[in-house]
């Protein structure tokens, strides 16, 4: 299964790329009602970090390890180590449109595990994905407009 989304961001690329790569991030675009608790996570994602946590589908916990992979400046990859897909990988992509703006593109390649209950958790997950990156680019934009306020 493949998912593709991108959003515009009016931010400069390099404030961008180092948001996404705080690990405080991932819980702060999570929409409700999914409650994101970080177990292990580095402040600042490098290369080969792996991060441990739980998203909350209400009652349901989804355990997920995910591991760093191919971090450049202006992009990265999380792949699933061990969670409710058989596969999961995610790349994070930032392209800049001009000095003030930026485009983020987000691809995920996934497999659904066999079992029945993971396959019901996955594919539910899976249909949200538009949800959720819609979510996602909403708020970022809050967040990076928010940062220039401060600044």
């Amino acid at each position: 299964m493949n998912y593709s989304h991108k959003f515009r961001v009016k931010a400069p690329i390099d404030k961008v790329a180092e948001f996404h790569r705080r690990a405080d991030s991932m819980a702060a675009i999570t929409p409700p009602p999914i409650i994101t608790q970080m177990h292990r996570a580095p402040t600042q994602l490098k290369d080969g970090s792996e991060m441990a946590f739980t998203l909350w589908l209400g009652p349901v916990p989804i355990h997920w390890r995910a591991r760093i992979e191919q971090l450049t400046q202006h992009s990265f990859v999380d792949r699933q180590l061990s969670g409710p897909f058989a596969k999961w990988v995610h790349q994070h992509t930032f392209q800049a449109v001009d000095a003030a703006n930026t485009i983020v593109i987000d691809k995920i390649e996934a497999e659904l595990k066999s079992h029945w209950f993971w396959k019901i958790i996955g594919m539910s997950m899976w249909f949200t994905l538009p949800l959720l990156f819609a979510y996602r680019g909403w708020k970022t934009a809050r967040l990076l407009a928010a940062e220039r306020v401060i600044e």
